[in-house]
């Protein structure tokens, strides 16, 4: 157990990082070692996850953005049932790739998992019914997160969606552009 695969930095975003556990598969189905501590401190991760959130989404159900502003959260995210379009926006102003964009396929079947460090919008859209579970390494604080808009202008994000299912908070975001981060 605690095999993994990894890909560090994805799409030139620093600390982005891909995570494929390793599944060891035979006649009655696989067993794998969805998380472990001491695999991610061995690939740099040294995060304390202090919360697992649990969302369900029907198909076409696009979740976004958002950040947290004061209480900033590093997210470990994988799909346990179904498919989605996981999308993050580097929001460090520092960051040589400020406002730069990533976005990948998880589903249950490719069993990738992302680490998304703080500081990054996230959004994701349900390709298909979803089981998607986050590991978070802060807790959630009223008030405390912005939404923006999922089409906001500034990052020509290609959803392969016009039409997506939101609540009304998503829905309602203003765009990017108007926002004081």
């Amino acid at each position: 157990m605690g095999k993994i695969d990894v890909i560090h930095n994805v799409g030139g975003l620093k600390g982005l990082t891909i995570i494929i556990p390793k599944a060891y598969e035979d006649n009655r189905g696989y067993l794998m070692e969805s998380f472990n501590n001491d695999d991610l401190a061995q690939i740099g991760i040294t995060d304390s996850f202090v919360q697992d959130n649990e969302a369900f989404s029907k198909k076409d159900v696009l979740r976004g953005f958002h950040v947290n502003r004061s209480h900033p959260q590093a997210k470990l995210i994988r799909v346990l049932d179904g498919e989605i379009y996981d999308v993050v926006i580097d929001l460090r102003s520092e960051s040589k790739t400020y406002k730069k964009w990533y976005g990948i396929i998880l589903s249950s079947e490719n069993k990738k998992q992302l680490y998304i460090p703080e500081g990054f919008g996230h959004g994701y859209l349900a390709l298909s019914d979803a089981r998607v579970l986050f590991k978070v390494t802060t807790h959630w604080v009223a008030g405390d997160e912005i939404s923006f808009a999922w089409n906001s202008n500034e990052f020509e994000i290609n959803w392969p969606v016009w039409n997506p299912i939101q609540n009304d908070n998503d829905r309602n975001s203003p765009d990017f552009s108007t926002l004081i981060i």
